[in-house]
């Protein structure tokens, strides 16, 4: 009696498709599933269904033409993606720009910071089924589209930054609009802890759920929020400043407990030092040019040029093995998708498919900067 107790509740392990086509991928990402019920046993992760060759066609392509590449990476990081090019080209002609442009591009990465870190934070409260972190979320993020798209022409996929400054100065309004959104965002992002940050069911769907030690961070390379979260120190800008972090005061946002809810935390005290970055230097734009003149045609150095930079989502490396001609021989993007990425299964596996989403909710990917 005991054993056909036994085989009426038996269960075999099957494999379920997620994605690639999936609402919670954030992405044209597939990850097949070896599940026990719902428990994970196993984690298969299926990348190229957006592959678009563009490292390669980097090589084709000349210096300023590349850059307009980037954005369409890690898109929500666009602006950022695109300074690293530049810096990686301007450090291989040994060009330093104006002071100017090194102030008007950490104001706008870091304002894209914030919006990216908006965009999350609504699209993590509705994978875990709060519709409205959605709408609050993009009523701000909006905010600083109009600034972007009055800035440069873009909301999205910008295409203001150029090997030696910025494609034009910036628009008569951006001071007063960007000190007029810090002023609106430092009264909303409260709200953003009223809503979800104190949520018991919240609370319960991400404390102690997808636990990442510091030592498997490293392992694994990750970076940005993931690895700060899980205690390791890792943001470029305050171990390799560029631009104008190094004249600015802010803390490194770090959580030991390595879980979503320390993954979360660590976004939205983010978003609290972005707007103190900027505050420092809004009404303290330098005089001067926008632009160094560069050749009309760019050929760098024989050699290797390297260049990090901190997106929304971690570092962001540029190597570029140049020839001497106006194409690079080999250009490599080192993306922080990839790397955080591959932990997916290492916090997943022996957890339920809802965790699941948690977790790729508190990495949160962009599918094109990894399978680029």
């Amino acid at each position: 009696m005991e054993q056909l107790t036994k085989d009426r509740f038996k269960t075999e392990e099957y494999f379920i498709n997620m994605g690639p086509q999936h609402p919670a991928a954030h992405g044209v990402l597939r990850l097949i599933l070896t599940i026990d019920g719902e428990i994970i046993k196993d984690i298969d992760t299926d990348l190229g269904y957006i592959h678009r060759s563009i490292e390669k066609m980097c090589e084709r392509d000349s210096y300023q033409q590349i850059v307009h590449l980037t954005d369409r990476m890690d898109y929500l990081s666009s602006h950022i993606n695109n300074e690293a090019v530049c810096l990686a080209v301007e450090n291989g002609l040994q060009i330093e720009v104006t002071d100017r442009v090194k102030v008007i591009r950490t104001i706008i990465s870091e304002l894209t910071r914030l919006a990216s870190h908006q965009l999350w934070w609504g699209v993590n409260g509705m994978d875990l089924g709060a519709l409205t972190t959605y709408f609050y979320a993009f009523r701000d993020r909006e905010l600083i589209n109009d600034i972007f798209e009055e800035t440069c022409g873009a909301r999205l996929t910008m295409n203001y930054n150029i090997p030696g400054g910025l494609m034009f100065d910036i628009h008569p309004n951006f001071v007063n609009r960007t000190k007029e959104f810090i002023a609106h965002f430092k009264t909303k992002l409260p709200e953003y802890d009223r809503l979800l940050t104190g949520n018991v069911i919240f609370e319960k769907r991400t404390m102690g759920i997808g636990v990442l030690s510091r030592e498997a961070a490293i392992s694994y390379g990750a970076s940005g929020p993931v690895a700060r979260a899980s205690g390791f120190a890792s943001d470029v800008r305050k171990r390799h400043p560029y631009s104008a972090y190094d004249r600015v005061n802010f803390e490194e946002a770090i959580r030991t407990e390595g879980d979503n809810y320390a993954r979360y935390k660590v976004r939205i005290q983010e978003m609290w030092e972005s707007m103190k970055i900027i505050e420092q230097l809004i009404d303290n734009i330098p005089e001067g040019e926008h632009q160094t003149k560069t050749n009309a045609v760019i050929k760098l150095p024989k050699g290797e040029f390297y260049q990090r930079v901190e997106t929304a989502r971690g570092e962001l490396g540029v190597y570029i093995n140049s020839t001497g001609t106006k194409n690079p021989y080999r250009l490599k993007f080192r993306s922080p998708g990839l790397s955080n990425l591959s932990l997916l299964k290492h916090i997943s596996v022996g957890a339920k498919i809802g965790d699941l989403v948690a977790n790729m909710a508190s990495i949160d990917l962009v599918i094109p900067d990894i399978d680029r």
